[in-house]
């Protein structure tokens, strides 16, 4: 059975496409099977793979039922590595569907017939907390947490512990945090290090032991349409995502 792992930080810019695309994508290179479902409508873990989101089903179709999970599932051109595309139509998917019942629980539901197909399926989700981050959360087993090392780094986080609270209390008992991702480390200065030690004191054991460094690379292969590993397999950045994906495999057992 696929295990689910939402993407999630109600603040921006902290490098949570970036580590949901490449850490699915470097997972699936380890031999695994990755979905990446890309429920953000700015659609940049769906562009960041060269996936065009105006043909065909999409996560918009999906949850409006006017498609199965089955259907909406497309292979990328990376092995190992599918993808439910965004698309510019989610945006006002959250307004659609205010009215549904159980609204928060369709993502869940769509994916049961699927979810035994692959060994781990990515969500990125959108950096607020709208109904499209609660169907992520719903249906997720765990989270994963990216965290820049800046001077406001914690800001936030409190906030979205207290909506993994609400979250547990009232739609998914059993969702845990799966990890926290270190991001965008400056190792030259005084001020990204202090950072990781304050992280560390908060989330105890939870924190992952590779840190994602700073790196241009990083902000190039989205343009390209290629995850890190595949755009310069030798540069910093894809070797902290190469070492996450390790991590992340390790832990859940192998």
């Amino acid at each position: 059975m696929g295990k689910i792992i939402a993407t999630a930080n109600q603040k921006g810019g902290v490098g949570k496409t970036t580590t949901a695309v490449n850490l699915a994508a470097c997972v699936a290179d380890e031999g695994k099977r990755v979905l990446i479902l890309d429920i953000d409508p700015q659609g940049n873990a769906s562009s960041g793979l060269g996936v065009n989101s105006k043909k065909g089903e999409t996560m918009y179709t999906l949850l409006m039922g006017e498609t199965t999970a089955k259907k909406a599932v497309r292979q990328t051109k990376f092995k190992n590595l599918s993808i439910i595309p965004s698309s510019i139509d989610l945006s006002g998917a959250e307004i659609e569907l205010v009215g549904e019942e159980k609204r928060e629980k369709i993502l869940k539901n769509a994916l049961d017939e699927i979810k035994d197909d692959f060994d781990y399926i990515f969500i990125d989700s959108p950096p607020s907390l709208g109904l499209l981050t609660l169907n992520a959360l719903t249906c997720a087993d765990s989270v994963l947490v990216p965290i820049q090392c800046e001077y406001y780094a914690l800001e936030g986080v409190g906030q979205l512990m207290n909506t993994l609270t609400l979250v547990r209390k009232h739609l998914n008992p059993a969702l845990d945090v799966e990890g926290v991702v270190l991001t965008m480390l400056d190792g030259r200065t005084n001020l990204g290090l202090q950072v990781v030690g304050e992280v560390k004191k908060y989330f105890k054991g939870k924190v992952y032991k590779t840190v994602v460094p700073r790196n241009v690379r990083l902000s190039e292969a989205p343009s390209h349409g290629l995850p890190i590993h595949v755009y310069d397999a030798k540069c910093p950045g894809a070797v902290a995502y190469r070492q996450l994906a390790q991590e992340l495999i390790e832990r859940n057992g192998g």
